[in-house]
């Protein structure tokens, strides 16, 4: 089997038959689907036994689990795919060919580790946003340390979590992100893009308000300071944000003179007031 594809649910049976309806109408049928419930008490199991006959290899669990971590891990273990996608609950595939498409990329001769495409986030007024998140430039630890890969719109190798181990189940938010990190940044992996809508990733349940972001925020901070030396990690601190104003400024060649202008001016000015002194 050369995919598995692993939707995680809890108490979400609207959303969790949007999800499968979307799996089930792709073009290849030759992938495993896994579906992981919580013991949801809102009829989800009734939904995915109503589906069941829509796939050709499915596989499914509704017991206890300790968060949404430990069902991913849990619905790992049960995988037998060469490759791994996470779908959960409510996000859907964006076409009825992305299967069938996404595979034949990994078919190619430089066939990758991890490869992703593009995430369409759907708002709740109906607004949609193509986020093709690194679009291809390399993964650097700057590019983590301000942002992340895309999870739903990537494939990944499933012994990649035998060498790297599974999802950090002590972490709430953002065990994902440290997963990447440890594999591309630290681990070397080398992510290939392709330029194909893969998923919708529903929005309406993110939580944009300040408490959220803190809880992000304090939990990467854990992990960086777990995984990246302190003398590093004070340098990304300190200039982080600048390098990525600059990187910015550098698309606009205009801007980016008038920059350099202002610096040397700058630099000079300072320059005269020591041989002054």
């Amino acid at each position: 089997m050369r995919l598995s594809i692993i939707t995680i649910n809890r108490n979400n049976a609207t959303g969790l038959e949007k999800t499968m309806r979307s799996v089930a109408s792709q073009t290849f049928k030759e992938f495993e689907y896994i579906v992981v419930d919580g013991a949801s008490t809102d009829g989800s199991a009734d939904v995915i036994k109503k589906l069941e006959s829509e796939f050709a290899h499915l596989k499914w669990v509704s017991e206890p689990d300790k968060g949404i971590y430990n069902a991913m891990n849990k619905g790992i273990r049960m995988a037998k795919g060469d490759f791994i996608q996470i779908l959960n609950s409510a996000d859907c595939l964006a076409a009825d060919d992305v299967t069938e498409r996404m595979l034949e990329s990994l078919e190619k001769e430089d066939c990758p580790s991890i490869l992703y495409g593009n995430m369409v986030k759907c708002f709740p007024d109906g607004h949609r946003m193509v986020d093709k998140c690194f679009a291809g430039q390399e993964i650097t630890m700057l590019g983590m340390y301000t942002g992340t890969l895309n999870h739903d719109p990537a494939y990944i190798r499933r012994d990649l979590f035998e060498k790297y181990g599974y999802y950090d189940e002590s972490l709430k938010i953002v065990s994902d992100w440290e997963w990447y990190m440890q594999a591309i940044v630290l681990g070397g992996e080398k992510p290939r893009y392709v330029d194909i809508d893969v998923t919708l990733f529903d929005m309406s349940g993110i939580s944009e308000n300040s408490e959220n972001k803190e809880k992000i925020r304090k939990e990467r901070r854990t992990v960086l300071e777990k995984l990246i030396p302190s003398v590093y990690l004070r340098d990304y601190d300190r200039y982080a944000n600048d390098i990525v104003l600059m990187r910015r400024i550098h698309r606009h060649p205009w801007a980016y003179k008038m920059v350099r202008f202002v610096e040397r001016c700058v630099f000079k000015m300072e320059k005269s007031k020591k041989v002054l002194r």
